[in-house]
C-alpha cells in the first residue's frame, strides 16, 4: 500500500509543476499585456508657442585710453578724456544715474632691445577706463553707440561695443507662454486621437523644455536653450511634452 501511494504522489509531481509553469506563465503573460495597455492609454504630445517682442532695456559699454612714457601724463590724460566722455553724454541726455565709470586699469609696457629682447626699462604706461550706460531709452541709446565715435574726432582714444538688449517682462511672458504651449499640445493631441477614433482625458504629465531667445524670424535652436542680446527684436519660443490619458 505504501508503495502504491508512493508511486501515485511521485506520478503526480509532474503534474503539480506542469500546472504551476502554466499559472505563473499566465501571470507574466498578463502583466505584461496589462503594461502594454497602460503604455498605450497614454498619448505624449509636444506643444509650443512663440512671440515677438521688443527689448525694452539697452546696455552700451566702451573703452576710452591714454598713453604716455609718465605716468602721472597717462593718468592727466585719461582725467581729461573722463570728463570730456562724461560732458559728451550729458550733452546727449544720458543722466549720471544712468551712467557709470569703471575703475582704471593700468598696463606697463617695457622696452626691448633691437633683438626684441624686454629690458627692465618702462617705455609707457597705458591707463584705461570703461563707460557704460543703461536705460529704457532704447532707441535714443542705440543712436548713442553709433555717434559716439565722434568722440575719436576730440582726440579720445575710444573704443565703441555693441549694445546690448533685454526685456525685463520676461519672467511674466514666460508663465504665459507655458501656459499657451499647454494648450497647443492638448489641441494637437485632441486632433491625433480624433483621427484614431479615441479621445483624450485627464493630464498624465507634463515636461517643460528650454526657451529659445533669439532674434527675430532666425531659425537658431539649442539644447541648452538661447538667449541673445544683440538683438532689439528677437523671438521667444516656449516647447512643453505633455502626456495625456487616452480613452
Amino acid at each position: 500500500m505504501n508503495a502504491n501511494a508512493d508511486l501515485r504522489r511521485g506520478s503526480a509531481l509532474p503534474s503539480l509543476l506542469m500546472a504551476l509553469a502554466i499559472v505563473i506563465a499566465a501571470w507574466i503573460v498578463a502583466g505584461t499585456a496589462l503594461q502594454i495597455a497602460n503604455a498605450r492609454s497614454t498619448i505624449t504630445v509636444t506643444g509650443s508657442a512663440r512671440r515677438q517682442i521688443r527689448s525694452d532695456l539697452v546696455t552700451w559699454r566702451a573703452s576710452f585710453a591714454a598713453q604716455s612714457p609718465s605716468l602721472q601724463q597717462s593718468y592727466a590724460e585719461l582725467a581729461s578724456a573722463n570728463a570730456r566722455v562724461r560732458s559728451y553724454l550729458h550733452g546727449k541726455g544720458v543722466p549720471d544715474s544712468m551712467l557709470s565709470i569703471g575703475a582704471i586699469q593700468t598696463v606697463t609696457f617695457r622696452a626691448r632691445l633691437a633683438n626684441g629682447m624686454e629690458t627692465g626699462a618702462v617705455s609707457a604706461y597705458r591707463l584705461s577706463q570703461t563707460v557704460e550706460v543703461r536705460s529704457t531709452d532704447v532707441d535714443g541709446i542705440t543712436m548713442l553707440a553709433r555717434q559716439a565715435t565722434e568722440l575719436i574726432q576730440q582726440g579720445i582714444e575710444l573704443e565703441s561695443y555693441p549694445p546690448e538688449y533685454l526685456y525685463t517682462k520676461l519672467p511674466e511672458m514666460k508663465v504665459e507662454m507655458l501656459a499657451d504651449a499647454t494648450r497647443d499640445a492638448r489641441s494637437r493631441a485632441e486632433e491625433m486621437a480624433r483621427n484614431a477614433g479615441a479621445r483624450i482625458g485627464r493630464l498624465r504629465g507634463a515636461r517643460m523644455g528650454v526657451f529659445q531667445i533669439t532674434p527675430a524670424f532666425s531659425t537658431q535652436i539649442s539644447d541648452y536653450g538661447i538667449n541673445d542680446t544683440s538683438s532689439l527684436l528677437k523671438d521667444i519660443t516656449a516647447v512643453v511634452s505633455v502626456s495625456f490619458e487616452l480613452r
